[in-house]
């Protein structure tokens, strides 16, 4: 146990001394915590010994994406957001749809032995794009507004909604959906997810919002223990979300822009707290990740999982975008930079996890190759987001364009 934390401990001091300089370079932080993961993992070094299960991954990619997907969206420009909408709204309502549709259909071309809930349930779990892995595009004052507010928006609501289609898919697989109305079904889980996620994200971001401004007037609220507000109204709007049948996903977004739109111009020094949490959850979830996950995912490998890979990160992504974006005025260099930053990553961890849990006869190649894709993702996603990012800039500034 001590043997872990200090491996934990010393490399968490190192990344964050060197984290300014790391960012300079092609390789951004959840390339360096899997490799790190992998390296000192059982594969590797064999010193880092982890006891942590599926379900406990899966807690620590969840809250990860809570505390992200809150501080994300309190950070959102909603004034940008005003003139952009329609990027995230075509991106939610149409790309997501083409996208697990050309998932499936990529299934079916490539894997003879799943059936075609095993296939869809594939196509759902690598649909959503990940925002702790898109953070350093979305965060890039480089990148155009309307690009950084469309992406934000969309990985910050994808994941919600891919939860009750995710649901739907596995009621079917069981042998209570034979029996089951599934139109009644997918209405009532949809209708769930997404009323009781905005529901309790307005609803408890309301309430605390009135509470501190309530106790600042008062002084009550001492500077250490305002650090913890953030962190804990993020998890709040999740674990009550999903105590009461919504998503949590969808109830820290909702909640994160309310919390931004209503703090004022202090609301950046309150995240920075929480910002710090989320990168260091990040850094704990990549790290087991690479060191119990990635082994056994470059065990596994078959030129099927890897092609299937491959085209979900391109083709499947990329396509819908070109066509849903089409005459919004952006230019090619532009959907293409948005197509191509869809990465998967822990809501597609968060996915599998749960239908591991579900036994599916087709269950192990659908994980191993959600596994594949969110390494591939990983690596290349990471390496390639700097350089595409001053690639993009520079061609824009070349045009005569802004950033901003």
């Amino acid at each position: 146990m001590y043997q872990n934390f200090a491996l934990l401990a010393a490399f968490t001091f190192f990344y964050s001394i060197t984290s300014g300089g790391m960012a300079r370079t092609p390789v951004n932080g959840a390339v360096v915590f899997m490799l790190f993961g992998l390296a000192v993992g059982p594969l590797g070094l064999d010193m880092l010994h982890l006891s942590i299960d599926a379900e406990g991954l899966r807690t620590l990619a969840e809250l990860t994406l809570a505390l992200v997907l809150f501080t994300d969206a309190a950070s959102s420009n909603l004034r940008e957001l005003e003139h952009s909408y329609r990027i995230p709204l075509r991106l939610l309502m149409v790309g997501l749809p083409l996208t697990i549709v050309l998932g499936y259909v990529a299934g079916q071309l490539l894997f003879d032995s799943l059936g075609w809930i095993e296939l869809a349930i594939l196509a759902v779990i690598l649909a959503p794009t990940d925002a702790a892995l898109g953070k350093a595009v979305v965060s890039d004052s480089a990148v155009p507004g309307k690009i950084r507010e469309g992406l934000n928006v969309e990985s910050g609501l994808n994941d919600g909604i891919c939860v009750p289609i995710l649901f739907i898919f596995l009621i079917l697989a069981s042998e209570a959906g034979a029996a089951a109305d599934t139109t009644a079904v997918a209405v009532k889980l949809v209708a769930q997810a997404v009323g009781i996620g905005v529901l309790v994200g307005v609803g408890t971001t309301w309430i605390a919002i009135r509470l501190v401004k309530a106790v600042e007037g008062r002084k009550w609220l001492t500077r250490s223990w305002q650090q913890v507000t953030v962190p804990a109204l993020a998890v709040a709007c999740f674990a009550i979300a999903q105590w009461l049948g919504g998503s949590g996903f969808i109830a820290c977004f909702v909640g994160g822009m309310l919390f931004g739109a209503r703090s004022g111009h202090g609301v950046h020094k309150r995240l920075l707290e929480a910002e710090s949490v989320g990168d260091t959850l990040a850094l704990l979830t990549w790290v087991a990740f690479g060191a119990l996950v990635v082994g056994q995912g470059l065990d596994s490998l078959t030129w099927q999982s890897v092609c299937y890979a491959v085209l979900s990160l391109t083709v499947i992504r990329i396509l819908p975008v070109f066509i849903v974006l089409t005459g919004l005025g952006l230019g090619t260099a532009e959907k293409l930079f948005i197509g191509w930053f869809g990465p998967r990553g822990l809501a597609s961890i968060v996915f599998a996890v749960i239908v591991i849990n579900q036994k599916l006869p087709g269950g192990s190649v659908v994980i191993d190759t959600a596994v594949v894709t969110i390494i591939l993702s990983v690596l290349l996603h990471g390496l390639s987001a700097n350089p595409l990012v001053a690639a993009l800039a520079a061609k824009i500034q070349a045009k005569g364009g802004r950033t901003d």
